[in-house]
């Protein structure tokens, strides 16, 4: 038995839309810990309260959840009162990735590129969305998985798609759309010493990456690493540590783009609770750089900490 870690919660399941994708997940990572001699045991949160968390007795967390209330600060938060180390960003980080709105507001306040958008918060906005041309993304800020997201291709086809994010989000972002190849930057680490992993490009049948082509189907195809020159590929993975140190992101993350006809990356969002699926991106990365599924989970948990700094106990 590995000792090192002591007693692991697998934190899984959840309350988000995104509860089946974090199911799989953490019973793969629960699996891969184990059998690495880890003392490690499954907590839905869904299904189980703070006060079981509480009493559970764990040394540290390994946080595969997704979505709203596992990937958005407020589990992070729960644990820093709890004072349990757990994986991933603190609170703020994974607060500003989970919002796409306030994510790309950051990134365009640091020089990186990302889509053109405008943010609709009623039907009576629709009409803001035109400028950015034809088709266009709509999406809920605060949603994974490709949930809620539509691409648009004509004005007719707005409101349709308006009410679609809508019943996910109070606000929806409308979001110029890129034409190109579809890119992901699985990264490891904090600070100046994170990294990034191999660039993986996704081909999904007739470029239409959903929930279907994410989880379930086996038509997706991913090249690992990406057909990309030794140059471009550089300069990508830099985007990406940037992208991910701007927002303050700890312990691993993934940052997607989108490489137009000029070779142009651009940032769509970054990810800090992935998922570790059989078919998940980030494993795809650590594989091509020589990491097994086991390895990453025990590289990802050896980072489990407390972010807060607060006064300290008497």
């Amino acid at each position: 038995m590995n000792t090192n870690f002591g007693r692991v919660g697998v934190l899984y399941g959840g309350q988000s839309a995104e509860r089946e994708v974090s199911l799989m997940s953490g019973e793969g990572v629960c699996e891969a810990l184990r059998s690495q001699g880890v003392d490690a045991h499954l907590f839905d949160t869904g299904r189980q309260s703070l006060a079981d968390l509480a009493d559970a007795g764990f040394d540290r967390v390994f946080i595969a959840l997704h979505g709203r209330y596992g990937e958005d600060g407020t589990i992070q938060g729960a644990l820093e009162l709890l004072q349990i180390p757990y994986t991933g960003s603190g609170p703020m980080a994974s607060s500003l990735s989970m919002d796409k709105i306030m994510t790309k507001r950051v990134w365009l306040q640091h020089g990186l590129p990302t889509p053109a958008f405008v943010v609709l918060t009623s039907e009576e906005d629709l009409p803001k969305a035109a400028p950015l041309g034809w088709p266009l993304m709509l999406k809920p800020p605060h949603e994974g998985s490709t949930l809620g997201i539509t691409k648009v291709q004509k004005a007719a086809d707005l409101k349709d798609a308006y009410e679609e994010a809508a019943r996910f989000d109070d606000q929806v972002l409308a979001e110029q759309f890129v034409n190109g190849r579809e890119l992901t930057v699985p990264l490891l680490g904090k600070g100046a010493d994170a990294y990034a992993l191999p660039v993986v490009e996704i081909i999904a049948p007739g470029g239409n990456y959903d929930y279907e082509h994410k989880y379930i189907s086996n038509a997706t195809q991913y090249v690992c690493p990406a057909e990309l020159d030794g140059a471009l590929t550089e300069h990508i993975q830099r985007l990406a540590e940037k992208a991910y140190r701007t927002l303050g992101c700890e312990g691993w993350g993934r940052a997607d783009f989108m490489l137009d006809a000029d070779n142009q990356p651009w940032l769509l969002e970054m990810n800090t609770s992935p998922g570790m699926t059989s078919h998940s991106l980030v494993p795809m990365g650590a594989k091509a750089a020589g990491m097994s599924y086991a390895e990453l989970c025990l590289a990802i948990l050896s980072t489990a900490s407390c972010k807060v700094r607060g006064p300290v106990k008497a």
